[in-house]
């Protein structure tokens, strides 16, 4: 019997054969973990990470205002919070790379928040 987690790393293999960062586009990397979300903005071409946040940041916990650290709220705030690093940075465009998760729930809210914040996928 294949196991929950099993499934996803096929999943995110499938995904990965096709997806690829550059320095132009990145790869916005995205991780749900039991407790906590992170994302990273990487050039696969170099394999430099560019950009890193997740809810164990400082920043990011003090803008979750209620419920844990992995909740809509919580990837939605992230989102937000990634987005504008992002600008600052000077990344207007990347690829998504969702880690084999479903798109729904926490990685939508923290793709849509990132949209909003004026990065196209």
């Amino acid at each position: 019997m294949i196991r929950k987690q099993e499934l996803r790393h096929i999943r995110h293999k499938r995904l990965r054969k096709n997806l690829s960062g550059t320095a132009d586009k990145p790869r916005l990397s995205f991780y749900k973990s039991i407790t906590f979300v992170y994302a990273q903005l990487i050039d696969d071409t170099k394999g430099h990470t560019l950009l890193a946040a997740s809810t164990k940041d400082k920043d990011v916990r003090g803008l979750i205002k209620e419920g844990s650290l992995k909740c809509i709220n919580a990837g939605k705030e992230l989102g937000t919070y990634f987005g504008k690093k992002m600008k600052e940075a000077g990344v207007a465009k990347c690829v998504f790379d969702r880690g084999g998760f479903q798109y729904h729930g926490v990685v939508k809210e923290f793709a849509d928040a990132v949209r909003k914040e004026g990065v196209k996928f």
